[in-house]
């Protein structure tokens, strides 16, 4: 099989201009180049840029997968949407790290195939596509995918059974279609984020019917619609809804971490519990 590495960067808030594409194509004269996104598929050699500074420097978020098992996912958002110690109680070493960059936060998120060759059935077309509502879910308060991160970081038990988990966010047990994607990408045992999901309370939140989120929208103060709407207009759109779906969580208390009256479980007991959930379909069979 011939070798495949897929590059794909996604310029999400801001698009790209004239000065920064051409900056872009002195890394690669091959890749393809718009205002809002840089691809590159290699068969033979390898990409010369630095993934982690172009999103740092460009992008809002990138994929990398290769058909010998390495994935690679870096999201950026805004410090002031999601901050650096919130993300740090989840992502707080490799292959799931979280670290500041000027005013932004960066999530790198690093998975091997743990036999070093991969059944590779699927390319990196359209994946990114598929995980990047996470970005939109994180900076609204919604913290699922740090946590799910958190359980890929421990899931090989390499960091101790006594250790206990951070806050737990509700609706584990009713994941969108973006976090499955984004398990999915980082080879997080199914098993396990169901036995995390049984501490999970139900996302209130996400299950907004129209009619609570329109009672609330007409009890916000004149001026923060007006300032809200300035922001849409002034082209601040992920920031303006990010900050009114955390305001809408806090009123409503529904926030995403929901651990009250809960006794956070040790890494321990949910591998415990992730075993017996692997166990149960070849008992009953």
């Amino acid at each position: 099989m011939s070798e495949y590495q897929y590059y794909d960067f996604r310029a999400i808030d801001r698009p790209l201009d004239e000065q920064q594409m051409a900056e872009l194509r002195t890394l690669s004269t091959r890749a393809e180049i718009t205002r809002t996104s840089f691809t590159n598929v290699y068969h033979f050699g390898s990409f010369g840029g630095d993934p982690l500074a172009m999103v740092e420097e460009y992008f809002d978020a990138h994929l990398y997968i290769t058909n010998w098992g390495t994935r690679q996912l870096v999201l950026r958002l805004p410090l002031r949407l999601l901050d650096l110690a919130t993300a740090q109680q989840y992502c707080w070493a490799e292959p799931a790290e979280a670290y500041q960059s000027g005013d932004n936060l960066i999530l790198n998120f690093f998975s091997e195939d743990p036999d070093g060759v991969e059944d590779f059935d699927r390319d990196g077309e359209g994946w990114l596509a598929s995980i990047v509502g996470v970005r939109d879910q994180l900076a609204a308060g919604d913290y699922r995918a740090l946590y799910l991160a958190w359980l890929f970081l421990i899931q090989d038990g390499e960091f101790g059974d006594e250790a206990t988990e951070p806050p737990v966010p509700a609706g584990l047990g009713d994941l969108t279609g973006a976090l499955h994607e984004f398990a999915e990408f980082l080879r997080i045992d199914p098993d396990l984020i169901a036995a995390a999901a049984q501490g999970s309370a139900p996302d209130a939140a996400g299950a907004a019917d129209p009619a609570r989120l329109a009672e609330w929208v007409t009890q916000l103060p004149a001026a923060d619609k007006d300032t809200a709407l300035l922001g849409l207009l002034q082209g601040d759109g992920l920031a303006v809804t990010a900050e009114l779906r955390q305001r809408f969580r806090a009123d409503t208390g529904t926030a995403a971490a929901d651990t009250a009256g809960s006794k956070p479980r040790t890494i321990g007991e949910l591998l415990d519990v992730a075993e017996t959930i692997r166990e149960q379909p070849e008992q009953a069979e």
